[in-house]
C-alpha cells in the first residue's frame, strides 16, 4: 500500500512538472513507429538512498554511469533498426520504441507510468476508456530483479507482456503473480546449479556466500541452500553486502573459519567494493566464483593487485556475436551526439555520454547482449503472428492489444543466431547456455569451460588452462580432511562438513558414496577385515566324508560294529559259561546291539550339514544310549544286591528276582527316553547353524539343538550315569578277580572324562574340527564300555578258559563270604 501510495505522490510530481521539464525527447531514447516497443534500462546506477520529506521527480542523469547497461541499450536500439530494415519479419512495418533510463528499484517511477499512459497522461480516477490504452504493445526489461518485482506487477493488469533481459529471481517464474512476464536470461536456480557443479567438480565442500542485500541476492542464496541440502557442500559463511558492511570483520571471520571458496552472488557496484576491499586488506588464498553479473567485468581483471587475491572463476550468459552491431555504433557516434545533454527532461532521457567512443561501446562488457537481442526479436515475432504477416503483406484490419502480442509469445519458436528461442511455462528461456570463464594473467575473463542446460544437460571444464595461485595445484576447501578408506565420519553436529574419522570394525564396512556416515554390517555370508570399504564373500566350510579324520572316525565305527558283532558270537557260543552269565548274561547281547545302534550317530557329523543330518547326529545316540546306560545301572544294582543285599532284604531280592526288575528298570527307562525325544524334537527340532564368529572369513556349517528342548533326554542320562556311578562304587570292595563293578565304574571315569575334554574343547574352539571332535567323543563313549567291560570277558573265554569255570566263580565267591564274615 506504501508503494501504491508513493507512485501516486510521484505521479503527482510528473504532472506539475511535465508543462516544464518534459519538453523535447531525446531522439536517442524515442522512435516514432507503427507499433511501439518500451524500453527499461538503468544507464545510471542510484548508489546512495536520499530522504525527502515529499515525493519528488528523480533525475538519473545525476547518478554515476554504467557502461554495460548503456551498451545493452544500444543493443535494443540496434536489434529495433535491423528489424525494421528487414522485409521478411515486419514487412511494410515499422518498430519505434521509448525508452527510459530507469536507474533506481525502487523511486523512478515516472517512466513506468508513462509506459502505461496514453501520450504520457494518466487518468488517476474515472473510468477507464477504450481509446485511454497505452500505444506499447510490451516492455524490454527491466534489468535487476528488484526492478521487475516492483514494477512488472504494474504491467501485469491489462497482460502488457513484460520481457526482461536480466531479471533472474525464482519468484518471478510464479505465473498467478507475474501472467505477463517473460525473460530470456536463465533465472538463478541455473546459474546456481552451474556454481554447484563447479563445487562439486573440484570437491569444494566448505565454502562462503556473499550476496548483495536485495531480492536478487536473497533469491541466489535460497536457490543455493536448496541445490546443496543434499549434497557434500556445506555453507560454512554467509554475508549479505551493503553500504555498512565492515570487510574486515567479514573477512577475518572467513579466515578464521578456513573458507578458501568464496561465492559472489552480487550487482557490479557491490562486488567492485568487495574486490577493492579485498586487494586493500591483502585478502590471499581465496578462489572467487562470480556469478554472470560481473564474471566478464572488464575493469576489475585488469585492477593492481587483483592477482594477489587468489583465482577468479566465474558464470557467465555465453557470449554470442551480434553481426553488424559494431558497424551500427560506429555509424552511430560518427554521426550524432547521444542524449542532448542541454535539453533537461523528467523522464531520464539524458545519458551524458558525449565522452565516449564506439571503442568503449564496443568493447565493454557483453552480458546479457543476446538476452536483449533476443527479447527484441521475441516481441518482433510475436507481432508478425498476430498481424498474420506473409512475405510482404500483413492484416491491417486487425486490432493489437498487448494481450495478444503476450499469447503469442509464450508460443514462441524461432531460430536467431543458431539459438532456437523458445519459452517453458514459466516464460523462462528454453535456450541458452553458460560459459565458465577464469580472469587470466592477461587480464581477460577466459573461457574454460561450459555448461548446456538446453537441450539437456552438458558440462566441462578444462582444468588444466586455469592458473591456481597454489603453483598448479587444485586448491581445496574442507572443513575437515576426508576420512582414510575404511573409515566413517563422525559429525560434530554443527556441520555435517566438519567431522572425525572412526575406524570400521570388523564384519562392518563403509561405502562412502552411500553414506560415510555409518558402518554398515556386512551380510551373513560376507565378512570384511578392520577398516574395510566392502565385503567379501566368507568360504563355507565343513568336514567332507573324504577327509583323513572323518575316514579315521569312521572306519573306528565300522570297526566297532564289527566288534560288537564278533563278541555276540563269541557270547552266543559260550552262553551258559560263567563269564558270560556274569557279565549279563541276554543283556549283554543287548548292551553290544545298542552300541553298535549308537555307532550310527557317527557318520552324520561328516558331509554337508542338513536338518536330517542334525537330527541323526544326537537321536540314535540318545536313545541307544540310553538304554546300554540303564543296562549297566540294573547291572551294577544286581552285583550289589547278590553280593550284600540277599541276606539283608530277602523279600526285596525274591521280589526283584519274580518279577524281572532289570528288564522293567530298562524298559522304562527306554521309554521314558524316548518321549522325552519326542516332545524335545517336535517343539525345538535341531537346526543348520552357522558358526561366523569363530573365523572372520568363514562359514562353519554346523547343527545347532535347543538345550531347554533336549534337557529332560540330557537328565536321564545323568541320573542314570549318577545311579550306575554310584552302585558300581558300592561294589568297589568286591573279590579283585570279580571285577565286573570295578569295570563298570572306570568305564564311567572314562565317559566322564571324554565327555569333560570335549566340552572343554568346544568352549575355545568353534572350528569345523569341532564336528571331528563330537564324533570322536561320541565313539570314544562307546568303545569306554566295549574296550573296559568286554573286552576283558572276551580275553578270558579265548585266553584263559580255566577261569571261566563254575569251580573257578565258586571259589571265588567262598572266599570273600569268609573274607566277610571274619
Amino acid at each position: 500500500m506504501k508503494d501504491f501510495l508513493a507512485s501516486l505522490c510521484l505521479l503527482g510530481s510528473l504532472l506539475r512538472a511535465s508543462s516544464t521539464q518534459c519538453t523535447v525527447p531525446a531522439s536517442e531514447f524515442q522512435l516514432e513507429g507503427d507499433y511501439l516497443i518500451g524500453g527499461l534500462f538503468d544507464i545510471h546506477h542510484v548508489s546512495t538512498i536520499d530522504y525527502h520529506v515529499r515525493p519528488e521527480a528523480f533525475d538519473c542523469s545525476s547518478q554515476p554511469f554504467l557502461l554495460p547497461n548503456y551498451r545493452r541499450f544500444q543493443l535494443m536500439r540496434f536489434a529495433v533498426e535491423e528489424i525494421n530494415n528487414s522485409t521478411e519479419l515486419l514487412p511494410n512495418l515499422s518498430l519505434g520504441y521509448e525508452i527510459f533510463d530507469h536507474c533506481s528499484d525502487t523511486r523512478n517511477f515516472p517512466a513506468i507510468f508513462n509506459l502505461m499512459s496514453v501520450n504520457g497522461l494518466i487518468e488517476a480516477w474515472g473510468e477507464t476508456h477504450k481509446s485511454n490504452v497505452s500505444d506499447v504493445i510490451a516492455v524490454v526489461g527491466p534489468f535487476t530483479t528488484t526492478q521487475a518485482l516492483t514494477v512488472a506487477s504494474m504491467f501485469m493488469v491489462n497482460l502488457v507482456p513484460v520481457v526482461s533481459y536480466g531479471s533472474s529471481s525464482s519468484v518471478l517464474s510464479k505465473k498467478a503473480k507475474f501472467p505477463s512476464f517473460l525473460r530470456t536470461v536463465h533465472p538463478n536456480k541455473d546459474t546456481i546449479t552451474v556454481i554447484v557443479s563447479i563445487l562439486q567438480h573440484f570437491n569444494w565442500r566448505w565454502v562462503a556466500f556473499l550476496h548483495t542485500d536485495n531480492d536478487f541476492g536473497i533469491d541466489g542464496l535460497e536457490m543455493f541452500l536448496n541445490v546443496i541440502r543434499d549434497s557434500e557442500i556445506c555453507l560454512a559463511y554467509t554475508k549479505s553486502l551493503d553500504n555498512k558492511i565492515n570487510y574486515l570483520q567479514m573477512f577475518k571471520q572467513i579466515e578464521e573459519q578456513k573458507i578458501h571458496i568464496i561465492i559472489v552472488f552480487a550487482s557490479k557496484v557491490n562486488v567492485e567494493a568487495l574486490i577493492e576491499s579485498a586487494i586493500q586488506l591483502n585478502i590471499s588464498n581465496k578462489v572467487w566464483i562470480a556469478d554472470d553479473g560481473w564474471a566478464l567485468n572488464k575493469q576489475l581483471p585488469k585492477k593492481k593487485g587483483i592477482r594477489n587475491i587468489g583465482t577468479v572463476l566465474g558464470v557467465s550468459q555465453t557470449v554470442v556475436g551480434i553481426p553488424g552491431f559494431s558497424d551500427f555504433i560506429s555509424s552511430f557516434k560518427s554521426h550524432t551526439q547521444c542524449g542532448h545533454e542541454g535539453q533537461q527532461t523528467l523522464c531520464n532521457q539524458v545519458c551524458n555520454c558525449n565522452s565516449l567512443s564506439a571503442e568503449d561501446i564496443i568493447t565493454a562488457d557483453p552480458s546479457f547482449s543476446f538476452p536483449v537481442y533476443s527479447a527484441v526479436y521475441a516481441i518482433a515475432h510475436a507481432l508478425h503472428s498476430v498481424l498474420q504477416c506473409g512475405a510482404s503483406t500483413f492484416n491491417d484490419s486487425t486490432a493489437v492489444y498487448p494481450h495478444m502480442v503476450l499469447a503469442e509469445l509464450k508460443k514462441s519458436n524461432f531460430t536467431l543466431l543458431n539459438q532456437s528461442v523458445q519459452f517453458d511455462e514459466n516464460g523462462d528461456p528454453k535456450f541458452g547456455s553458460y560459459s565458465i570463464v577464469f580472469w587470466n594473467s592477461s587480464g581477460n575473463a577466459q573461457e574454460i569451460g561450459f555448461y548446456h542446460v538446453h537441450p539437456s544437460v552438458n558440462f566441462f571444464i578444462n582444468s588444466t588452462e586455469i592458473e591456481w595461485y597454489m603453483s598448479g595445484e587444485v586448491p581445496t576447501s574442507l572443513c575437515s580432511p576426508e576420512c582414510p578408506v575404511g573409515y566413517v565420519r563422525k559429525s560434530d553436529e554443527i556441520h555435517k562438513c566438519c567431522f572425525t574419522c572412526q575406524i570400521c570394525s570388523s564384519g562392518t564396512y563403509v561405502n562412502s558414496t552411500e553414506d560415510p556416515y555409518q558402518c554398515m554390517a556386512c551380510k551373513e555370508t560376507e565378512w570384511s577385515a578392520e577398516g574395510s570399504s566392502s565385503c567379501n564373500l566368507r568360504l563355507v566350510e565343513y568336514i567332507p566324508f573324504t577327509d583323513i579324520g572323518a575316514i579315521l572316525i569312521m572306519v573306528g565305527a565300522w570297526a566297532l560294529v564289527g566288534i560288537t558283532l564278533a563278541m555276540s558270537v563269541l557270547f552266543a557260543v559260550n552262553y551258559n559259561t560263567p563269564v558270560v552269565r556274569s557279565a549279563g548274561g541276554p543283556m549283554c547281547f543287548l548292551i553290544l546291539g545298542c552300541l553298535s545302534l549308537c555307532s550310527i550317530s557317527v557318520f552324520f557329523y561328516f558331509g554337508k550339514p542338513t536338518v536330517s543330518f542334525c537330527i541323526l547326529r544326537f537321536l540314535p545316540f540318545f536313545l541307544f544310549y540310553t538304554v546300554c546306560i540303564s543296562c549297566f545301572v540294573v547291572r551294577s544294582f544286581q552285583i550289589v544286591c547278590v553280593f550284600k543285599m540277599a541276606a539283608k532284604f530277602p523279600k526285596l531280592h525274591s521280589w526283584w528276582m519274580k518279577y524281572h526288575g532289570q528288564w522293567l528298570v530298562i524298559s522304562v527307562a527306554f521309554v521314558t527316553q524316548a518321549i522325552f525325544l519326542t516332545i524335545g524334537y517336535s517343539s525345538a527340532p535341531p537346526r543348520l547353524y552357522n558358526e561366523t564368529v569363530w573365523y572372520p572369513d568363514k562359514i562353519i556349517l554346523s547343527c545347532d539343538f535347543n538345550l531347554k528342548a533336549c534337557f529332560g533326554s540330557i537328565f536321564i542320562l545323568l541320573s542314570l550315569c549318577s545311579l550306575c556311578f554310584i552302585f558300581s562304587y558300592m561294589g568297589k570292595d568286591l573279590p579283585k578277580n570279580y571285577n565286573e563293578a570295578k569295570a563298570i565304574t572306570f568305564c564311567l571315569l572314562l565317559l566322564i572324562l571324554n565327555w569333560i575334554i570335549f566340552a572343554t574343547e568346544y568352549m575355545l574352539y568353534r572350528g569345523k574340527y569341532i564336528q571331528t571332535f563330537n564324533a570322536l567323543a561320541v565313539l570314544s563313549s562307546l568303545y569306554s564300555f566295549l574296550s573296559w567291560y568286554f573286552i576283558p570277558k572276551c580275553y578270558i573265554i579265548i585266553f584263559q578258559p580255566k577261569k571261566n569255570t563254575q569251580q573257578y566263580f565258586q571259589g571265588l565267591i567262598q572266599n570273600y563270604t569268609k573274607t566277610i564274615s571274619q
